[in-house]
Parts: C-alpha cells; sequence; structure tokens
C-alpha cells in the first residue's frame, strides 16, 4: 500500500520574512533617492522583493510608511505618564515619558534619519507630522486631566513636553556624537525650567 505525501508548497512562497520591515527600508530609500511624490507603491514593492499586494496588506497607501509608528509612540507616552508616581509634578512625568520613547528612536536611529530627510522636503508630510504632535499634545493633556492636573495647566504642559520633544529630537537627530535621545530630552528640559524661572 503506497501513501500519498501532500506538500503545501504554497505556504513557503506566500511567507515573507520581514516583509513589514522590508517594505519601510525600501520606501524611505526611494523617497530619499528620488523624493516622496515621485516614488509609487509598485517600486517600493518591487525594490523590497515583494508585491504591490502585500504591500496593502501592511500600510493603506505609501504615507502611512512614515506615520505608522504613530499610534505606538501615542499608546507608550500616555501609559508613561498615566504610570508616573503621584509624587512626580506634571513636567517630569511628560519628560520621563519622552525619555522612555527615546528608547524607540534609538533602536532606529538610521530609519527616523531618513524619515526626517522625506517630510522635511515635502510641506503635505510636514502638515501631517504637525497633526501627529498635535495628536500626541492631545493624548497626554487628557492623561494629564486624568492624574487630576486642571486646565489650562494640563494643556499648557502637554504643549510644553511636545516643545521639548520637537526642540530634544532635532538636536538628537543632528548630534555627531550619537548620544541617546533621553540627554536631549534631559538637557531641553532643563533649559525649559531655567527659562520659566527666570534664570
Amino acid at each position: 500500500m503506497s501513501v500519498t505525501v501532500t506538500t503545501y508548497d504554497w505556504l513557503m512562497v506566500r511567507w515573507e520574512p520581514n516583509a513589514r520591515g522590508r517594505l519601510e527600508q525600501a520606501a524611505l530609500e526611494l523617497y530619499v533617492e528620488r523624493g516622496f511624490d515621485q516614488t509609487t507603491v509598485a517600486e517600493i514593492a518591487r525594490r523590497a522583493g515583494l508585491t504591490e499586494r502585500t504591500f496593502f496588506r501592511h500600510f493603506t497607501d505609501k504615507r502611512e510608511v512614515l506615520f505608522d509608528g504613530a499610534g505606538q509612540l501615542q499608546e507608550l507616552l500616555v501609559n508613561a505618564v498615566a504610570d508616573a508616581p503621584d509624587a512626580v509634578a506634571p513636567i517630569d512625568a511628560v519628560a520621563a515619558a519622552l525619555q522612555a520613547a527615546g528608547t524607540l528612536f534609538d533602536q532606529r536611529r538610521a530609519l527616523v534619519r531618513q524619515r526626517r530627510t522625506v517630510i522635511a522636503a515635502n510641506p503635505e508630510l510636514q502638515e501631517r507630522e504637525l497633526i501627529k504632535l498635535a495628536a500626541l499634545s492631545a493624548a497626554i493633556a487628557d492623561t494629564l486631566r486624568k492624574r487630576g492636573v486642571k486646565d489650562p495647566a494640563a494643556s499648557l504642559t502637554a504643549e510644553a513636553g511636545i516643545a521639548v520633544f520637537k526642540i530634544g529630537f532635532e538636536r538628537w537627530i543632528t548630534d555627531p556624537r550619537q548620544q541617546d535621545f533621553g540627554h536631549f530630552v534631559r538637557e531641553s528640559l532643563g533649559e525649559l525650567k531655567a527659562v520659566t524661572a527666570g534664570s
């Protein structure tokens, strides 16, 4: 009696190791080389060695490649602010959250730099980045309110935190010594506190 063994080679063909990461890397390379507007989804997929269909399984459009991590960043910041000890001043809770989020940036420094280059060259993407930062500020302010911080203090603290983030980010991204992101958050917060204290 013979037994037929069925193999499922089609499963192996459909499996794409690290497809999302490959698509992200290919997109950023092409955006830097050719420009965001001049790059097509087909070219991104081809560069990654994948299909357009695979691209759309991971991203809704080519802008999402640049803004995909916004939800993860917001969740990390909100959770870190919410979990800060009660005795911590609101601005210090926000700064600690920014430092915690900095590990994401430190781990992906090269990709973050490419992303910044692409966004800086495109006004539409710059607008989307500002919307993302406004959403982060609103989420942080809401979390501070849940911690008992009244308005306008909650909103002012969140906006100040985003200002610290932006200044720290610009310093971090251009730093030739490649110090960690948290260093620049602490430095920028120290300067903000000095200014508001009248030093």
